[in-house]
């Protein structure tokens, strides 16, 4: 809807944050399988260094990646940590809930201006 960089930004920072939550989902639903290493999604950096360009269109090429943890394993080969992930998730909500919130306020913000227009 909006292309400034502000509401790409947002919204490229709400998908990186949900791809997080499908992988904690991910990581959770494979804590018993022998094998698994958990899924790790990085999006933070690269959409700062493209929020540095100024580049609205830059910013909206940035995308999640998921990379698998090299954290040490147990004798099955699994290295999924129930806390881990809880603490992840927890801190992932918080941070879309915080999102979210930012995205109202600033729909609230153009729905004033328009108003006193």
């Amino acid at each position: 809807m909006f292309s400034d960089i502000t509401s790409t930004a947002l919204r490229v920072a709400l998908g990186g944050l949900a791809a997080r939550q499908r992988a904690t989902a991910d990581n959770v639903a494979n804590i018993d399988t022998p094998g698994f290493l958990a899924g790790r999604v990085q999006f933070e950096d690269s959409l700062r260094d493209a929020v540095r360009t100024g580049e609205a269109r830059r910013v909206g090429a940035t995308g999640p990646t998921t990379v698998r943890s090299l954290e040490p394993t147990r004798e099955d080969g699994n290295n999924v940590n129930l806390d881990t992930e809880s603490i992840s998730n927890t801190d992932t909500v918080l941070r879309y809930q915080l999102l979210t919130q930012a995205v109202t306020d600033r729909m609230s913000l153009l729905r004033t201006a328009m108003r006193t227009q």
